[in-house]
């Protein structure tokens, strides 16, 4: 009987791809600290998010392909970490940032805030660094939704501020400085520079991803952040009304214009449908069917998710309570999202980046 060698079982896992990145875990470099005792071998797979969808799909052609290729062995331990990617790793501007993802809708009302605060909760839920940077000026409802409404923004010895925290997830906003019913009358240049403060300001520490919810529609902020902070994508938020769509899209194309571009990760449909409590097998599409859809098929872009109409959803954003602390239909659909989108920057950051 000869002895098990690393080699191996690195050649045994050479048969295992990583879905979304169409390469090899070896030739990705994502199979680490390999350790042999007899016929028991143990080894850890590394992959690109902690929010990773595959990931129990890869651990089980792991352990296929290790029993397929080595017959000796009796006993297969596999560890499965993270390390999020990034292309920012020369970045001057958050420079501690290993991703920037807005979150951006044609119109108000469509659910954008409650889609940026519950993706930060469920990457967070997931493992990763987060932050959550309010960039919405006349509308700041993350300090609601987060549970820290009312907090004061503290100062550090080196001038920083300091983001106020909810279940690890550093967050800033605008609604920190300003009293609850006092209205923002600022014009462009003034908007400009409150975002670039909160943005650059604020003591951010080491984060795998920072979420920026964006005000609706276009405008200055737009203008700045594309301008000011490299993006690493755009995520949108439309409902399926007509009315949502059309503006939804006047939006995904100012992010394809020269000066403002921004690779756009995916769509959310916010309010899909509606099921009532007492009728499970009915489903009423109040708000229309079908418009992200057309979005996806004309912008070339992927829908990494539909959200139905929950109560719970709504109560839980008023409340300020992080949603992943429970499990129901509505958390589950959250978790789909958040795995969707991590999924996304996975794959665009393995694109190697234009010299």
């Amino acid at each position: 009987m000869s002895e098990i060698t690393p080699k191996e079982i690195l050649q045994a896992l050479s048969h295992v791809d990583d879905p979304d990145l169409h390469k090899d875990i070896v030739t990705l470099g994502m199979v680490k600290d390999i350790e042999i005792d007899g016929k028991k071998v143990a080894f850890t797979v590394e992959l690109t998010t902690p929010a990773c969808p595959m990931k129990e799909m890869i651990e089980r052609a792991c352990n296929n392909a290790v029993k397929h290729f080595i017959k000796d062995v009796e006993e297969i331990k596999i560890t499965m970490s993270s390390r999020v990617t990034t292309q920012r790793d020369k970045a001057t501007v958050l420079p501690n940032v290993k991703n920037i993802i807005a979150v951006a809708s044609g119109k108000g009302g469509v659910g954008k805030s409650t889609v940026a605060a519950n993706l930060a909760y469920g990457l967070s839920h997931m493992g990763a660094k987060v932050g959550i940077l309010d960039a919405d000026i006349y509308g700041p409802s993350i300090p609601i939704m987060m549970g820290v409404k009312g907090q004061q923004i503290r100062t550090s010895p080196e001038g920083k501020m300091i983001p106020a925290e909810k279940d690890g997830i550093q967050i800033m906003s605008i609604g920190f400085m300003v009293a609850e019913n006092q209205p923002v009358v600022w014009r462009g240049p003034m908007l400009s520079s409150a975002f670039k403060q909160l943005a650059n300001d604020a003591q951010w520490g080491e984060l795998d991803y920072l979420i920026i919810d964006l005000p609706p529609g276009t405008g200055d902020i737009h203008l700045t952040v594309a301008q000011q902070i490299p993006l690493t994508g755009v995520v949108m938020v439309t409902t399926p009304q007509d009315m949502a769509i059309a503006d939804c899209r006047r939006a995904m194309s100012m992010f394809r214009t020269q000066g403002v571009s921004a690779p756009i990760l995916g769509i959310v449909e916010n309010m899909s449908w509606f099921v009532p409590a007492d009728a499970p097998d009915k489903k009423y599409f109040i708000f229309g069917k079908g418009g992200a859809d057309t979005l996806s098929k004309e912008f070339d872009v992927p829908i990494i998710g539909h959200i139905p109409i929950f109560e719970n959803l709504r109560s839980s954003a008023d409340a300020g309570v992080n949603p992943f602390g429970e499990h129901n239909p509505a958390t589950e659909h959250l978790k789909q999202i958040t795995e969707a989108l991590a999924q996304q920057v996975s794959i665009l950051n393995n694109v190697p980046q234009a010299v």
